[in-house]
């Protein structure tokens, strides 16, 4: 009897969590109304380099986001002007549970579970209930010169996004922002994880273009500029990216 109750609570749980993973997807990319995406500053070295950043951010250092994502949306015909809002939130003191690289299929299940537990209690800021949390990770580029992998996750609508510390790479910042974004929306990696190379034709910002190669954008999803079959650099800035067909598509932005 004790143990067809439990697993009647656990059924009740699972089917819990399955409706509100839909209607979050549902939500989320109906595009009836703008999406506001709270963004929580973490200090993820203890460097007194990472902490003076963070002090020093500016309210609107969203503006390049905000304009991408209006200039792109624009592009796709969505009728919304600032289809994504961006605001700050204070700074945490906590920074994410954090996933072993060896994990196993349990470990990452314990995970997943601790990670929303943890996006849960982030408070938000007063007035403004977000649609989408990001946790934007800086790191000191002396003390970490490569990033571990961020995460958007469509499960729960939250991002870890881990960038550096420094003014001179804004630009490369946002791109990782917009795109770990874009996966709580649905959005879909296209590079080769082996070679971090984009996928023709998805990855690319002009698929069609003759000759192919060198390409002087990248996909958002795509992640890189490609400059020849083995060689593709990061961008500048979100002035030399742009979304691509599928990507469109798989956020709702071009209706199949």
């Amino acid at each position: 009897m004790w143990r067809n109750f439990r697993i009647l609570v656990l059924l009740l749980i699972l089917l819990v969590v399955a409706l509100n993973t839909y209607f979050d997807r549902v939500y989320s990319t109906d595009w009836n109304s703008p999406l506001y995406v709270t963004l929580y500053p973490i200090d993820g070295d203890g460097s007194p380099v990472t902490q003076q950043f963070i002090g020093d951010l500016k309210p609107d250092r969203f503006q390049a986001l905000e304009n991408f994502f209006q200039e792109e949306a624009s592009f796709w015909e969505l009728p919304l002007q600032r289809p994504i809002q961006f605001k700050s939130a204070p700074q945490l003191h906590e920074v994410p549970p954090a996933l072993d690289r060896d994990a196993n299929v349990f470990s990452i299940l314990w995970w997943s579970l601790r990670m929303r537990y943890w996006v849960w209690r982030s408070p938000d800021p007063p007035g403004f209930a977000p649609d989408i949390k990001l946790f934007v990770v800086y790191h000191d580029p002396a003390l970490t010169p490569t990033l571990a992998h961020s995460i958007g996750m469509q499960k729960g609508l939250y991002g870890v996004v881990n960038v550096f510390a420094d003014r001179t790479m804004t630009g490369s910042n946002d791109m990782i922002t917009a795109h770990e974004l874009l996966h709580t929306l649905g959005a879909t990696d296209k590079y080769d994880p082996r070679t971090s190379q984009p996928i023709h034709p998805i990855g690319y910002a002009e698929p069609t273009k003759e000759p192919l190669l060198p390409q002087t954008h990248a996909e958002l999803m795509g992640g890189r500029i490609p400059l020849s079959n083995e060689e593709s650099v990061t961008p500048e800035s979100l002035n030399q990216v742009v979304i691509g067909e599928l990507t469109a598509a798989e956020i709702r932005w071009l209706k199949k």
